[in-house]
């Protein structure tokens, strides 16, 4: 069966998540997180693409990215992969691929899903059981979104500059998304569109990346979402 093509538009959010071969390991020590930390801040500025908000976990990762251009994103990866990669070999001397053959991404309609897709990004750590709250988990952007951490990676994006008329309220307005939580139809329907490639977005969205890219592009699968797809 061939692979379904990806797709992404300049100036349209992506979510993406890139998992460990077999689901391994992809960090063992803090040095590892900011190691990837340092080479995704590297490859977002060469590449363009601005980070929004990200989380890693410790077999997967997930960012939400906005390209300048449509091979941006794949260029992030390819990079990232292969630095990071060749990192984590030499350090702990293993061989072989370290992450799956492919990254998973949709195009995400920032005016509906925008601030849906950050909070589900991090909340993954609370979902997974490992901390109680974000703020308790280093490795993501919450301390940046949220609290107003200095993060050298992460750029706000417009929709969330508008949730207030200063940085103090749109981050109170921002936490109180995390206090409200989505929902479960919400949090299906994030998974189904990242792990069918579909845009994420109503079906106005949808037509109107069709008409951009002049192609078809597909409609997330209906039903719920493989386990462990976090």
């Amino acid at each position: 069966m061939p692979r379904k093509p990806r797709f992404y538009l300049p100036g349209m959010p992506v979510h993406a998540v890139q998992r460990g071969h077999n689901r391994s390991a992809v960090f063992y020590t803090d040095f590892d997180y900011l190691e990837y930390l340092r080479r995704l801040r590297q490859a977002s500025v060469v590449h363009g693409c601005i980070v929004h908000s990200y989380v890693l976990m410790t077999n997967h990762i997930h960012l939400l990215l906005t390209p300048a251009h449509k091979e941006s994103v794949g260029l992030l990866f390819q990079t990232i992969g292969r630095h990071y990669g060749r990192y984590i070999n030499q350090t702990y001397q293993r061989h072989g691929s370290l992450w799956e053959g492919r990254y998973k991404a949709s195009l995400i309609d920032s005016v509906r899903y925008l601030l849906s897709c950050m909070c589900y990004i991090e909340m993954n750590p609370v979902r997974a059981g490992m901390v109680d709250h974000p703020a308790r988990y280093r490795w993501s952007s919450f301390a940046a979104n949220a609290l107003g951490d200095t993060n050298a990676v992460v750029t706000p994006h417009k929709e969330y500059l508008a949730l207030g008329a200063s940085a103090d309220e749109t981050r109170r307005v921002y936490r109180q998304l995390f206090d409200e939580g989505l929902d479960v139809d919400e949090i299906t329907t994030i998974r189904n569109a990242l792990q069918t490639g579909t845009p994420l977005g109503k079906e106005r969205f949808k037509e109107q990346v069709e008409v951009a890219l002049s192609r078809k592009v597909g409609y997330a699968t209906r039903g719920r979402p493989r386990r462990n797809n976090a």
